[in-house]
């Protein structure tokens, strides 16, 4: 008989238990009373509970029978007499493939803090919570291919080292194999010479797939891509990872409209297919959520449970306004006049998470699509919108702002207009030499199109109700932290 005969536990706590032989594998979350083993095998947040006959077991195997152990259980499937499960597994042959030491063994059965656990990355997803999370995660991963690949879409792979800086924020990891003793090959004016590194000029880790993105979409007419996208930003907050993976559609022949139409399917699509697949992963993640906030003061909770808010954005469509009527609705706030805002709000301003966090969570309760931003705050490739009184110039974007996270979509018309473009590179110092290959897609055939972007990991979080971005990534990557 092959070894892996096993059952998965998701299926095994689906079963009708008729006395049926049934082998499983996993982990040994707890062992009580030298009689009740909590097994585990990451395929369901809950634990298939194997009743131990102890009485004919060795007293060096029960030893052996520890938090963290990895077993073979070979035995009957009866209908159990305990509270909380439908089936147990009477055991009648146990093989320990891995001991582990239960006084070593980091993830003890109690309650750990999120710090703790982040400290312990490479044990914590054996945990219910980051099972939980991580099965929610690969769920919405899959999700986000059927969507796009449904609707025609093409998956285009855009490079990770680039010579472009798509979002012209000059945060770059740089990439080189020159030494960095100080010994590298410099130009006469004591700056490096990138030609003599291995690109032959200086290149970085990409910050968007987006540029690349819309060379394809002049081809294919829909594409997207999803990959790791990187930001030296050195921002130690709840909502920033150094790499982090993007989810970037762009579409020919679409204007913002059509933008912000794709966006809130998109992103209803992906909540839906998750509620459907992941439920048992999402009640757990609920209960949790509850039980976490039970903490907080009653203002800070929030005011619907994790299934009930993420129902509420499947079942209604978002709130669309324009920058200028959300500059208004913050104007006549009450935390701006009470001065509660840490930041000052003014037509002009890039809006802050505190603004973002008041439009969606206080005024309309639901996510909202911003769009019509100042262009002095926008990226060069959006498209300048018509009719724009002098000093007040807007772009076609559009931001999408959701409940306890604020932006989680940023996205655009692009502007296909090749004079307008080059001179909104000019006016922001973007050497058009260099991005003559991007610019080619305005000089033949250019059509109106748009795109726009999703943080992977905030979607995660927002699923999830984690309040860390640090705790939606496998091993995060921020200031001052790569370990594993």
């Amino acid at each position: 008989m092959a070894f892996n005969t096993r059952t998965k536990i998701k299926e095994v706590l689906a079963l009708e238990p008729t006395g049926q032989d049934t082998i499983v594998m996993g982990w040994v979350r707890t062992f009580r009373s030298n009689r009740f083993i909590a097994l585990n095998d990451g395929s369901t947040p809950n634990n298939l509970q194997v009743v131990v006959n102890y009485e004919n077991t060795s007293e060096a195997l029960l030893k052996r029978i520890t938090t963290g152990a990895c077993l073979k259980i070979s035995g009957q499937l009866v209908h159990s007499t305990g509270s909380g499960q439908k089936v147990e597994l009477q055991a009648s042959h146990i093989e320990v493939l891995g001991d582990s030491d239960a006084e070593k063994y980091p993830m003890q059965p109690k309650k750990h803090s999120l710090e703790f656990l982040r400290e312990n990355a490479h044990l914590r997803m054996r945990t219910q919570t980051f099972g939980a999370v991580f099965r929610v995660r690969n769920a919405i991963a899959y999700a986000v291919h059927q969507f796009f690949q449904q609707k025609g879409f093409v998956y285009w792979h855009s490079p990770i080292i680039t010579a472009s800086d798509a979002e012209g924020a000059g945060e770059m990891f740089k990439v080189t194999t020159l030494p960095l003793d100080g010994t590298a090959p410099k130009n006469d004016d004591g700056s490096i010479n990138f030609k003599e590194d291995f690109f032959g000029k200086a290149t970085n880790l990409t910050v968007s797939g987006q540029l690349e993105g819309e060379l394809a979409a002049m081809a294919f007419g829909d594409i997207y891509t999803f990959g790791p996208t990187f930001r030296a930003e050195n921002s130690n907050t709840t909502r920033h990872l150094a790499e982090f993976w993007m989810i970037e559609p762009e579409m020919a022949f679409y204007d913002i409209e059509d933008n912000q139409n794709l966006a809130e399917e998109f992103i209803q699509y992906l909540i839906r297919y998750t509620m459907a697949q992941n439920a048992e992963d999402l009640r757990f993640l609920d209960e949790r959520l509850k039980e976490e906030e039970k903490a907080l003061p009653q203002d800070k909770r929030s005011e619907m449970g994790l299934i009930e808010k993420l129902q509420f954005v499947v079942d209604n469509k978002f709130e669309r306004i324009t920058y200028t009527e959300a500059i208004e609705i913050l104007l006549n706030s009450t935390p701006y006049k009470k001065k509660k805002f840490q930041y000052d709000v003014q037509w002009g301003i890039d809006l802050q998470s505190e603004h973002e966090r008041f439009l969606v969570e206080k005024h309309f309760k639901k996510p909202v699509i911003v769009t019509g931003y100042p262009a002095a705050i926008k990226a060069f490739y959006m498209r300048l919108n018509d009719g724009c009184e002098p000093g007040r110039e807007t772009v076609a974007a559009m931001d999408i702002l959701a409940p306890g996270i604020g932006e989680i979509v940023g996205g655009s018309q692009r502007e296909e207009r090749y004079e307008k473009l080059v001179a909104r590179m000019e006016a922001m110092h973007i050497p058009t030499h260099e991005m003559s290959w991007y610019l080619d897609t305005r000089r033949f055939g250019a059509c109106p199109h748009a795109g726009f972007g999703l943080g992977f990991e905030r979607m995660v979080q927002f699923v999830t109700g984690m309040t860390n971005i640090r705790d939606v990534i496998p091993f995060a990557r921020t200031p001052k932290n790569a370990e594993f």
